[in-house]
């Protein structure tokens, strides 16, 4: 997926629903998006892939500087920043590309085989991976995810609830009290890890509530300008913060109690953490372009970035490489980290290792479901009426050469 220029339009994902964050559910309408697309045409928004790539390289930025933060408080304050908002701003997106998910057969075909089934392979290999590697007893549990795989089952878990959210009155009120619930109920257990599916809840909730309105708000010069000095405020308090507080909060894997705070503030921080990622998830969406750049195309192939770069990730630890190359710690070597990761974060998006890696992420499993064939007569009936004349015309003519030859 990996094509340079302003004027090349992105590939298209193989099912535009198949998982965010590669390719998110386009919503069946035509209103211009915030980037200037059409949403629910075959065109993809540049703005939403922009995003999607920004983010993808900030996830595995934090990746890159997790084994370095002990030794260095400004790159402790640079990791809590962005893990304040990264994964928030994701699940927004995400949610915000499901609204139009309901039961329908072939909406369900793609949740399985672009979300369910890539889950299934990744959470398989990770284990053995491990296994291989470093912990020879490391048992493969489908039902506790390892590592990245978290998201996966999370957001199947979401979608699959989207048409509940779309039915109530207040969803966001609903789903940010199911997840203060969350925070204080340390015997939720590690399955599916449900803790964090719970926690981030809220943030896909918002996303199904927003309209391309709201992405055009938060484009505006005044929000642009605001976001300046208020993203530059967090990064002081992040730097003051550091020593004083537990990052863990930032993971939303853990009740208050198991972080070794009473309930209440739990639920204080918690209510804190989602203030705090939804600010700065505005300030971050303010200044994604919304014009096609160098690594627009780059966007519709994230999930490929998210899976793969786990294993160099798990990789580098294992083996050491951070202990074997000192100079990674000095400020020298941190500047070369984040350029290696964001250029990691392009290579693995790229057409080719899309290409090669497509049989796991988004699989053709045809031969599984079975056929739906109210969905293929909606299609038929959605056929505009001079295309299905072309094809009856063809249809004929072929049948008259073949009536000639005999």
């Amino acid at each position: 997926m990996f094509q340079v220029g302003h004027e090349r339009s992105p590939l298209p994902p193989a099912r535009p629903d198949a998982a965010v964050p590669s390719a998110p559910s386009a919503p069946e309408t035509t209103r211009p998006g915030p980037g200037g697309g059409a949403e629910g045409s075959g065109r993809r928004d540049a703005f939403f892939d922009n995003a999607k790539f920004l983010a993808i390289a900030l996830v595995v930025v934090g990746h890159a500087w997790r084994p370095v933060i002990d030794d260095s408080r400004a790159v402790l304050a640079a990791y809590n920043f962005v893990y304040a908002f990264h994964m928030p701003a994701f699940i927004i997106v995400s949610g915000y590309f499901s609204r139009s998910f309901d039961m329908r057969p072939s909406r369900v075909r793609r949740l399985v085989t672009g979300v369910l089934v890539p889950y299934l392979v990744f959470e398989t290999a990770y284990s053995l991976f491990r296994k291989a590697a470093d912990s020879p007893e490391h048992p493969i549990s489908l039902l506790d995810p390892w590592y990245l795989t978290w998201f996966l089952i999370a957001l199947f878990v979401w979608r699959l609830t989207t048409p509940v959210w779309k039915a109530l009155r207040w969803p966001l009120p609903v789903a940010l009290g199911i997840a203060l619930l969350a925070s204080v109920s340390p015997d939720i257990g590690n399955d599916l890890d449900l803790q964090r599916v719970l926690q981030l809840l809220p943030f896909f909730v918002l996303g199904l509530c927003l309209r391309p309105e709201h992405f055009e708000r938060v484009r505006r010069r005044g929000v642009r300008l605001l976001s300046v000095p208020v993203a530059a405020a967090a990064l002081v308090f992040a730097y003051w913060s550091g020593p004083r507080m537990n990052f863990e909060w930032f993971y939303h894997n853990s009740s208050g109690q198991e972080l070794g705070v009473p309930w209440w503030i739990g639920i204080a921080m918690n209510l804190a953490m989602f203030a705090c990622s939804l600010v700065l998830t505005v300030c971050f969406l303010a200044w994604v372009p919304r014009r096609h750049m160098w690594f627009t195309a780059l966007g519709a192939g994230t999930l490929y970035a998210y899976l793969l770069h786990g294993f160099l990730v798990q990789a580098s630890r294992i083996f050491g490489w951070y202990d074997a190359f000192p100079w990674l710690t000095t400020p020298a070597g941190i500047v070369a980290l984040t350029i290696g990761a964001v250029a990691l974060a392009a290579v693995l998006c790229s057409s080719p290792v899309r290409r090669t890696f497509r049989f796991a992420m988004e699989p053709r499993m045809d031969w599984i479901f079975r056929r739906d064939a109210a969905e293929a007569a909606r299609r038929r009936s959605a056929e505009p009426a001079g295309t299905a004349g072309t094809a009856r015309s063809s249809r004929t003519a072929r049948s008259s050469r073949t009536a000639g030859s005999r």
